[in-house]
């Protein structure tokens, strides 16, 4: 898998990719991110890319992006956006970039649910080979849930690469919210994983942050995935949190389900997956998340 061509200016950048004397004559501020900020820049010509800034230290959440998107294009099912190049800037005011080219969206196709669930369903049927270092589950370097660092420590096994490097990192750095009876809880928890996950039947790739707001309508009208948080794990984990914030139209599970049949007692192991999420919008946004997190932990060991 090629790493993404990287750039040490913004400029060069730019004439790199459409020619020497290459110029920005527009730019406009897209919004609907917290983490970074995002730009359509029409360049001297009229084409037009999208560009993701962020503080120059920053640069890795960039890089790790690119990583993931390149691994789902690696699988061939489903459109995401062309990396052209990630780097960092000192000129303009010492900031770093991914550039991508510019999704200018249509009006989804009459099919656009059940196509993403067959496109969803391939992508999890995919092979893995080469994605994960020294096991099975996790992917080749560590990567980013929202602004949090994600690790994807190689593993044999699933359960054991979601409770040790999914939810016990998320548990520690959430420990403050918690008191000596939940922390019991928590511990029992964690300790009978293994009879609430299930080992899958083929490792699957995972988009990893798999809501909504990060399934587009693509230039051809069809569904493109953003913004991944990958690695390799269990395809239900990704279904799941298609459930957590608002959910998807009931035609694509129909459609998902057609395609890839879940196991059974996925309904169980559905909130075990997306307490990663819960905790990790504890540890970024605060308490209100923290009344679910308990519920769950609580809930699955009665």
């Amino acid at each position: 898998m090629a790493a993404p061509q990287r750039f040490t200016s913004l400029a060069g950048a730019l004439c790199a990719l459409a020619g020497e004397g290459t110029k920005i004559e527009k730019t406009s501020r897209i919004f609907g991110g917290d983490i970074n900020e995002a730009y359509g820049l029409t360049l001297t010509g009229g084409r037009q890319i999208f560009m993701k800034s962020n503080t120059k230290e920053n640069l890795s959440f960039f890089a790790a992006e690119a990583e993931g998107l390149n691994a789902i294009t690696g699988t061939k099912t489903i459109g995401t956006p062309k990396i052209l190049g990630i780097g960092t800037d000192e000129d303009r005011g010492s900031f770093s970039f991914l550039l991508m080219e510019f999704i200018h969206g249509k009006s989804r196709r009459a099919d656009y649910w059940e196509e993403l669930a067959g496109q969803l369903a391939n992508m999890h049927r995919a092979s893995t080979a080469g994605l994960v270092t020294n096991g099975k589950y996790g992917f080749f370097c560590d990567n980013f849930i929202g602004r949090r660092r994600q690790i994807n420590t190689g593993y044999d096994s699933w359960t054991s690469f979601f409770r040790e490097c999914r939810l016990e990192p998320q548990f520690q750095d959430a420990s403050r919210y918690f008191d000596g009876q939940d922390r019991k809880k928590i511990i029992r928890f964690l300790d009978h994983l293994d009879e609430i996950l299930v080992e899958p039947e083929q490792p699957s790739l995972l988009h990893g942050d798999l809501w909504g707001g990060n399934v587009i309508a693509g230039n051809d009208g069809r569904a493109w995935l953003i913004d991944p948080a990958v690695y390799v794990g269990h395809a239900e984990a990704d279904l799941a949190m298609t459930e957590l914030f608002g959910g998807f139209s009931p035609t694509f599970y129909d459609a998902y389900k057609g395609a890839l049949p879940l196991q059974p007692g996925y309904e169980r192991r559905r909130d075990v997956y997306n307490l990663y999420h819960l905790l990790n919008h504890l540890n970024m946004f605060g308490r209100t998340y923290l009344p679910e997190v308990k519920h769950i932990v609580g809930r699955m060991r009665e």
